[in-house]
């Protein structure tokens, strides 16, 4: 992923040129982008991360934060703004709060700043704001397959049986579980059971990985009400897509 960042602000004042020199310096490619609609989608391709800089009693219109709030969402992007504490409040009740990162109130410590975004690319690279996917499943080849076709592009994690996955989520937190159907001693639909009857894990989703495809086993594991399931013959390609399509439908 491309280090980049837009400052978004009214116009490219002296304060602006300087952050926009100090980010640079930084090894992080950093440009001025005005706040209308038109030049932000000109330049949104490839960005990461936006600051939104606002000099005292200046705010961009609504209708700018609204279509921040839809891209930033669609492009799983962080803001950090800047701005005096009444124009802090107005941007934060335009855009949700997971999707800002922090807040600085003016007159801005350059420093702090600029620490903040590097530590913010040094988590990205340490794939820390990746989705954390947990894979269940008693065959350790399939795990180990599984994990190299997703590891670029989400945090992964393998158990070999249900109960080390219970074990395991008693520490760690997934944001989405796939599990093989067909295990022995402790079966998937029986790891579902337990995973929905516990406060702590009952909203985590679960998709089954099944190596079935005929319509009663289709149906059986329906049945369960799982957030989906794949069949192991599914490709590397295909996962990946499912994946993404589910992770864009319930941000």
């Amino acid at each position: 992923m491309p280090n980049k960042m837009m400052i978004i602000a009214e116009k490219e004042s002296f304060l602006v040129r300087v952050l926009v020199g100090k980010i640079k310096s930084s090894n992080i490619e950093c440009a001025f982008v005005p706040w209308d609609i038109n030049s932000i989608n000109e330049n949104w391709e490839g960005t990461t991360f936006i600051t939104l800089y606002m000099d005292e009693g200046k705010r961009p219109h609504e209708n700018v934060l609204h279509f921040l709030d839809d891209k930033m969402k669609d492009d799983e992007v962080l803001m950090i703004i800047i701005g005096e504490s009444q124009d802090i409040h107005f941007a934060c009740d335009h855009v949700p709060g997971d999707l800002i990162y922090k807040t600085f109130t003016r007159p801005l410590n350059n420093e702090e700043y600029v620490n903040t975004v590097v530590d913010l690319y040094k988590k990205v690279d340490s794939g820390e704001f990746k989705k954390q996917i947990l894979i269940v499943d008693d065959d350790p080849n399939y795990l180990s397959l599984v994990r190299e076709w997703l590891k670029d592009e989400y945090k992964v994690f393998m158990a070999n049986s249900g109960l080390q996955a219970i074990k395991w989520l008693g520490k760690n937190k997934a944001d989405l579980i796939l599990l093989d159907h067909e295990m022995p001693i402790t079966s998937g639909p029986q790891v579902l059971e337990m995973l929905r009857n516990d406060e702590e894990t009952k909203d985590i989703p679960v998709m089954f990985l099944t190596g079935k495809s005929d319509k009663d086993s289709v149906m059986a594991v329906l049945s369960l009400k799982p957030e989906g399931y794949f069949l192991k013959t599914i490709s590397r390609e295909n996962l990946l897509t499912k994946l993404q399509e589910y992770f864009m439908l319930h941000k």
